[in-house]
């Protein structure tokens, strides 16, 4: 499975238009969902005289769980196509949804938005392809889906792919690069072959937009960064951290880092899989020693890098946030929990310094006096104690985060300079 490139996908797009059909959709049609699951269901559907059902049931089983709170078993979300191997970056639950996606294993590299045919662009389409422009996704498949409860008519997706296109022109998504397919995930047209139903079609099908996707460049020329997940005592080695490398490589003999906890060494020894290795590369989950690091001396939340370049802190750093949800409005010294990589550190928003179309990016108002939901902004943080992050237009992976509050994502954003004071 693993000797094929990974892409991380995020399927996006408004509650109800269908994305975890589509979800499920292309996990039956990859076989990533195991014979035993679909033949139960096929037995179950039978047995309820409505054979040829079985992928509807797989679908509302999926759902059953999800209402009774269990988790999905994660192998239901990965699937390989002739090209790549993906990991569906999950998102049915809006609020988790934008935490994972900045704060999961990995961001997004790519994402697949879901228009229903009948609604168009709702409320949420917009948010979501605003949130996917800032946390820095390049490439987007537009399924225009239930096409069938439109009777697959062509005016109707001309229509709706109108409609998306200046959707992403307002947010200055390249709508060249954005391939537009009319589906039914649930009938599973033009998903993995193309449909008589729609005869006056003839592009790609979603699957082959999958394998068309560009392969995406490992960041091994930035410098190293290794947010810490967790730091071990290990009997015979001592104290091992353990993260994921973002960018750049470690080498053993390597002199590094860790802000903001600001102590350093040497790197004795790199294990991943309980192997040794010699280097580790972005995507590698590994554990590391370094000599004269104790186990108090760092945290998880700290970020590795080489000696000579290290990580950067930030006394205080601007940002561009999108606000999601907020029950009231937000103004200066609100301080909820930002969640960075593996760091969570409580900051202020010491000033709201301008107010954005969050459609167009245009400045709307200079030092408001509040933002709410809905509002794009420009800000300045200050965090409580020492963070470490970088400038997203230099190193990406390390300049996202999200902002909790109240148990849930209340905005997300990017870091756009930082004052390292």
């Amino acid at each position: 499975m693993v000797d094929k490139p990974h892409q991380n996908l995020a399927i996006i797009g408004h509650v109800d238009h269908g994305k975890s059909t589509l979800v499920g959709r292309l996990l039956f049609e990859t076989g990533s969902i195991p014979e035993h699951v679909i033949e139960q269901h096929r037995e179950e559907a039978e047995e309820k005289g409505k054979g040829g059902f079985e992928f509807a049931y797989v679908m509302d089983n999926l759902a059953e769980e999800r209402e009774r709170g269990l988790t999905i078993d994660i192998a239901h979300q990965e699937f390989e196509t002739d090209v790549y191997y993906f990991t569906v970056v999950d998102t049915p639950g809006h609020r988790d949804f934008v935490k994972n996606m900045i704060t999961g294993a990995s961001q997004a590299d790519n994402a697949v938005l879901v228009v229903a045919a009948d609604d168009g662009v709702a409320p949420q389409t917009q948010e979501h392809v605003f949130l996917a422009r800032t946390l820095g996704i390049d490439e987007l498949i537009v399924g225009v889906n239930k096409m069938d409860v439109v009777d697959y008519d062509e005016d109707r997706y001309r229509e709706v792919v109108e409609e998306v296109k200046a959707l992403l022109d307002q947010v200055r998504f390249a709508t060249e690069d954005a391939s537009f397919i009319p589906i039914s995930a649930f009938e599973g047209d033009n998903v993995a072959e193309l449909s008589e139903n729609t005869p006056w079609y003839d592009g790609p099908t979603i699957l082959d937009a999958l394998n068309d996707l560009p392969e995406t460049e490992p960041p091994t020329d930035a410098p190293l960064r290794l947010p810490i997940q967790d730091v071990y005592t290990i009997s015979g080695i001592g104290t091992v951290p353990v993260g994921r490398v973002e960018t750049g490589v470690m080498e053993i003999g390597d002199t590094v880092s860790f802000q903001p906890s600001d102590v350093g060494g040497e790197v004795k020894t790199i294990e991943m899989h309980h192997e040794e290795i010699p280097r580790a590369e972005p995507g590698d989950n590994v554990g590391f020693n370094v000599r004269g690091i104790g186990k108090d001396d760092i945290r998880r939340g700290d970020v590795c890098g080489p000696a000579d370049d290290p990580p950067t802190v930030a006394r205080t750093f601007q940002a561009q946030i999108v606000v999601m949800q907020h029950p009231s409005v937000i103004t200066a010294g609100y301080t909820p929990v930002f969640h960075a990589h593996t760091a969570q550190v409580a900051c202020t928003l010491e000033t709201i310094d301008q107010k954005i179309d969050p459609s167009s990016g245009e400045v709307e108002e200079e030092n408001p006096d509040f933002i709410q939901s809905g509002d794009a902004a420009i800000v300045t943080v200050r965090p409580q104690k020492p963070l470490s992050v970088e400038p997203s237009s230099e190193i990406p992976e390390l300049g996202s985060f999200a902002i909790r509050d109240m148990g849930q994502t209340v905005a997300a954003g990017r870091v756009l300079s930082i004052d390292e004071g």
